[in-house]
């Protein structure tokens, strides 16, 4: 069996600067396939070798032989385009900087269910709340979830004498 791919040494200089400037795991696989080929590896043995398919070792050399080292990159795989528009984004950026106070809501924090059903009524896009939370993880916002006290929504005299008259009994046991 002859050789799988025969590569010249400025082929080979290439690819091996490419194996080394690339942070992709995929494209320095792609190149170890590559320059592996040159040699007298069969497909079986580079496969082993990188623990990866035959498939792929003859599916990288087709690529190769097409497109050269350009086709060593992966492409974006298809997929339907987000719905979080930058309108969106932007609509959710400006609530969560905005206090639900000031925007005529009985709360003075923002919740993730809070927040999905204001957006879902200015915007007209409902997320659920995973999804929201992982828009505002990419933004850089941080969810966290509120304390809830009593405080402020208490007698807060009455409050202290209790806690006066439960210290005074605890110390006569």
């Amino acid at each position: 069996m002859g050789y799988g791919v025969k590569l010249t040494s400025e082929q080979w200089d290439e690819l091996d600067r490419l194996r080394f400037s690339t942070s992709s795991a995929d494209v320095f696989r792609n190149c170890l396939i590559i320059l592996m080929s040159n040699s007298k590896d069969t497909v079986a043995s580079i496969a082993q070798q990188l623990g990866c398919s035959r498939d792929t070792v003859l599916r990288v050399r087709r690529l190769y032989r097409k497109g050269g080292v350009a086709a060593l990159r992966p492409i974006k795989p298809p997929g339907r385009p987000g719905r979080a528009t930058p309108e969106f984004i932007g609509a959710m950026k400006q609530a969560v900087q905005t206090s639900p106070l000031t925007l005529g809501y009985g709360f003075s924090n923002w919740s993730v269910v809070r927040l999905a059903e204001h957006l879902a009524k200015t915007t007209g896009i409902r997320f659920s709340d995973d999804q929201l939370r992982r828009l505002l993880h990419q933004e850089e916002f941080s969810v966290q979830r509120p304390k809830h006290t009593m405080k402020g929504k208490r007698d807060e005299a009455a409050y202290h004498k209790a806690q006066k008259e439960l210290q005074g009994l605890k110390k006569k046991r």
